[in-house]
């Protein structure tokens, strides 16, 4: 999969665009906080929070038509016209770094997040489109891992080009050349035409509360958009303290900071690749808790391994804080904080692109963008109210943030019972047993379905829902046979289908052999497939669940 034309060229050019948008973004920073100060037309201060303002700006705006556009166009074309677009920014960035105009470098970081704000839909949407369903956990892995090693990159490189001689004329170059790598890159990516006919129209409020009403609609969807934002809360949050975390509470230099961005990014690619194991590349919502369990006791923990404190006047250089061994216990919290983002975040952009309608994935990812901006918002006012309202310091913070994990968790599962199935039935199918499925035709991953379940306990009903790809609803009469096992069966009421109740029309329906005729009877019913599933006894721990297709009088 990596090395195919599908996926491969799509890799390289959204890894060099997110690396590029670090090094503009920061290099612009670092050239007004360090070596250009006296230049600047407005305060410092004001200059780093409008930048920081105006990157983030463009996703708030555009975030629903690009969503829009992504859907209506074809996606290849779509992305050979943004990364041009980028190329002709970063070639005006070229003059406006060399003369020091800095005002003109803010109206490009503003450009440069338009770009960014409407690469984003095409960027997830697209992987769907390419890859096949056994490879959409592995696809995310790689785009994740790519797009943070990328973040750190961008930071790191923009703090080396700002210390060199003729930094101005490195960062000119370098911004120039992975625009230009990178839109070459996009001319390999192979046509994917587009699945909706519906034409974009460009409205920034009215589109945007449309498109979030839309998503709104699907409440499982909606959710997971709640949670990946909740994790770009967090990982904002982390990141942007970092550096003060580093210099006031580590008593460290500069190149420590280089350090605690490492272990977060690759405890990110890591968390990413150990999902893509754990979820044998199928959709496995049941693995996100266990990440979102690591992001608050690993962060929890990191607040009881900081060192003590002393008055020294020397800062720990990079060389200094790795010999210091007391430090090797908060370096592997930070990894395992990445560890932990990892698995929480893949198999929710997962779960959006295998449950999303075909030709609206890309609105999905759009009013994902817009929470997540509004998110990351929230996450700087929050850091303003406990460090400089409350005074509080920044290892209390990260106390605060790893405590709120626990809560989001409990949220979540109280809020989706989806979720709360699928980490039990990932726990049946995974741990407990090992399961072979039997279904030599894949009608697992077809939609439409009525399955007939003839015997059932509580733990066949979840692993009935860890099996199929679409939605997974039971009747009434399925339900009442497990009506009476606690939580199990509270979570399964919330997914009993009732005459009036909306179905997706991708949905699979569980329902009792003597239902079937009375659904194929319902005209939204009509087109269903009908298949049998069976369990076979367990043998060495092995459970084989059997899928076959059902002949129906009158079909």
């Amino acid at each position: 999969m990596l090395f195919s034309r599908r996926f491969l060229p799509y890799f390289v050019t959204q890894c060099l665009g997110a690396l590029n948008d670090n090094v503009f973004k920061n290099v612009l920073l670092l050239l007004v906080s360090y070596s250009q100060v006296d230049e600047l037309p407005i305060d410092v201060h004001l200059f780093v929070n409008l930048a920081a303002g105006l990157f983030i700006l463009p996703f708030l705006l555009f975030s629903a038509h690009a969503g829009q556009v992504a859907d209506s166009v074809d996606k290849a074309l779509l992305i050979r016209r943004l990364k041009v677009l980028e190329l002709v920014i970063m070639s005006v960035a070229i003059f406006a770094i060399i003369s020091h105009s800095y005002l003109v470098m803010l109206l490009l970081l503003f450009l440069t997040g338009v770009q960014s704000a409407y690469f984003g839909p095409v960027k997830y949407s697209l992987l769907p489109r390419v890859l096949r369903d056994s490879e959409l956990v592995s696809g995310n892995a790689w785009v994740e891992m790519g797009t943070f090693l990328a973040i750190l990159a961008g930071t790191i490189s923009a703090g080396m080009i700002v210390a060199s001689d003729y930094a101005t004329y490195w960062a000119a170059a370098t911004v120039f050349l992975l625009a230009l790598i990178g839109m070459t890159a996009s001319w390999f990516i192979p046509s994917i035409p587009a699945h909706s006919d519906v034409k974009p129209r460009f409205a920034i409020v009215s589109a945007t509360l449309a498109n979030i009403k839309k998503v709104r609609q699907s409440p499982e969807i909606w959710t997971a958009i709640i949670a990946i934002s909740w994790f770009w809360f967090v990982g904002a949050t982390y990141l942007t303290q970092f550096p003060n975390f580093a210099r006031i509470t580590l008593n460290s230099d500069p190149t420590v900071v280089s350090l605690l961005l490492l272990l977060f990014s690759v405890g990110i690619g890591a968390g990413s690749f150990i999902c893509e194991r754990l979820s044998c590349r199928q959709v496995e919502l049941g693995i996100m808790p266990l990440g979102l369990t690591l992001l608050a006791i690993v962060g929890i923990d990191l607040y009881f391994a900081l060192p003590a404190k002393f008055d020294v006047e020397t800062l720990y250089s990079l060389q200094g804080f790795i010999a210091e061994t007391g430090h090797y216990r908060l370096m592997f919290d930070l990894f395992m904080i990445g560890v932990g983002g990892g698995l929480f975040i893949v198999p929710l952009y997962t779960y959006i692109q295998a449950r999303a309608k075909e030709g609206e994935c890309a609105q999905a990812i759009a009013s994902n963008n817009i929470i997540n901006a509004l998110f990351m918002v929230s996450s700087a006012i929050f850091a303003m109210l406990v460090l400089n309202v409350l005074q509080w310091p920044i290892e209390t913070l990260f106390l605060l943030l790893a405590s709120a994990n626990i809560v989001v968790l409990v949220y979540l599962l109280w809020r989706w019972p989806e979720l709360l199935l699928s980490v039990i039935s990932y726990f049946i199918r995974r741990v407990r047993f090992t399961t072979k499925l039997l279904d030599t035709d894949e009608l697992h991953k077809s939609p439409r379905l009525l399955v007939v379940v003839e015997q059932a306990t509580w733990r066949d009903l979840t692993m009935i829902l860890g099996s199929f790809s679409h939605p997974v609803l039971f009747t009434p009469e399925i339900y009442r046979k497990v009506a009476n096992h606690g939580l199990v069966s509270w979570a399964l009421s919330k997914l009993t289908w009732y005459a009036g109740r909306h179905v997706d029309i991708d949905s699979v329906i569980c329902v009792d052999k003597t239902s079937v005729d009375v659904f194929k009877a319902h005209a939204e019913f009509a087109d269903f497939n009908v298949v049998l599933i069976k369990f076979d006894a367990v043998e060495a721990r092995v459970q084989k669940i059997e899928i076959t297709p059902l002949a129906i009088e009158g079909d």
